[in-house]
């Protein structure tokens, strides 16, 4: 397939500018969470608009990640992920770790939390951390693949591979998982594990980044040119917002019930999980002895998991329970911050920096 025509137009040179800032524009959101949450928390709300005689429920969140997952399917290169498919080992031992690493880590966790003078064992902190390592490899994945100059096609297959398979592996994963939750929580997660099957991670993650991925494959590359640049500016912005709707609903109800402990212990359990899933998706790719690039994209795959999906599926499914949010945004920032560090250590070395 050819690649789009590049058109160096304002919007373009926009798209790039936030691009490069993207970082501190989500540390901007947070901050604005943090300071004016009341806007955000007006969103996170379900808003019934009239249609004729009846009303549709419109989500904010969910129509945000949507948009953010139309854009990612609408960057997939196509004809890229043949050379995937021919040697498909990385990527079928990629969706093997990311259904198995949350069965080894997860438990785990629960096991040091029960050590806690928490009266329900951490249940509500691993519901939280299952619902997120139960989600699909996150898109943004694919960007610090290219910046680490890993395997772009391997990284772009999982993506799209564990998206696909997300509306049988998500309830899988929670089912899975819900035995190690006491008090409620069980009961919680099952609902939500119910939410998931019936229609959730098909609706707002599957379809959209399936639409994305037919106009790729269906519209001419001028056209899909257009329509990307339409469209990326929008995901970007409309991602920043999400983020803010998220940070809000964890941050407002924090601040109206500060709970010091809490955060510390979201912190705490977010670090774990995040570390342990990255290290163990690097022990993985030296035991399968993978080139550099595709080991850095198999690394990536197992510790970035899509959070933003998770809280839109937390404020969704269990709106009377934002405190949940707090783990979900720690691990947000934690696995940028870990990738951002595993591209410094596994980018390949140029020969000129090999002499110095």
């Amino acid at each position: 397939m050819n690649s789009p025509p590049v058109l160096h137009s304002p919007v373009d040179h926009a798209t790039e500018w936030l691009r490069r800032r993207l970082g501190r524009a989500v540390l901007l959101a947070y901050v604005a969470a943090l300071l004016l949450p009341e806007v955000g928390l007006w969103l996170r709300r379900p808003h019934a608009v009239p249609v004729g005689p009846a009303h549709l429920t419109l989500r904010t969140a969910s129509l945000l990640l949507s948009l953010v997952l139309f854009s990612a399917g609408l960057q997939v290169p196509v004809r890229a992920l043949g050379r995937v498919l021919r040697r498909p080992k990385a990527m079928l031992a990629g969706l093997a770790l990311h259904l198995t690493i949350p069965l080894l880590v997860v438990p785990f966790v629960a096991f040091l939390l029960r050590r806690t003078p928490d009266s329900d064992g951490g249940s509500g902190l691993l519901t939280a951390m299952i619902l997120i390592v139960a989600m699909p490899v996150a898109a943004g994945a694919t960007v610090w693949t290219a910046k680490g100059d890993g395997d772009q096609p391997t990284m772009v297959g999982l993506v799209l591979a564990s998206t696909l398979l997300s509306p049988l592996t998500t309830p899988l994963v929670l089912t899975a998982l819900a035995p190690l939750l006491s008090g409620g929580y069980a009961g919680t997660l099952a609902g939500t594990s119910g939410s998931a099957q019936s229609g959730f991670t098909l609706a707002t993650v599957v379809l959209p980044c399936a639409a994305g991925l037919l106009c790729t494959l269906v519209l001419p590359p001028s056209w899909t040119g257009s329509l990307l640049r339409a469209v990326l500016p929008s995901a970007m912005i409309g991602s920043l917002v999400l983020t803010y709707v998220n940070a809000s609903g964890a941050l407002g109800s924090f601040l109206a019930q500060p709970r010091p402990l809490l955060f510390a212990a979201a912190l705490a359990v977010a670090t774990v999980v995040c570390l342990l899933s990255f290290t163990l998706g690097r022990l993985a790719a030296r035991l399968l002895r993978l080139e550099g690039p595709v080991a850095s994209s198999l690394t990536l795959a197992c510790g970035m998991n899509n959070s933003s999906a998770s809280a839109v599926l937390i404020t969704t499914s269990l709106p009377d329970k934002p405190h949940l949010l707090l783990p979900v945004l720690a691990y947000g920032l934690l696995q940028k911050t870990a990738a951002n560090r595993i591209i410094a250590r596994l980018r390949p070395v140029s020969p000129a920096m090999s002499r110095v």
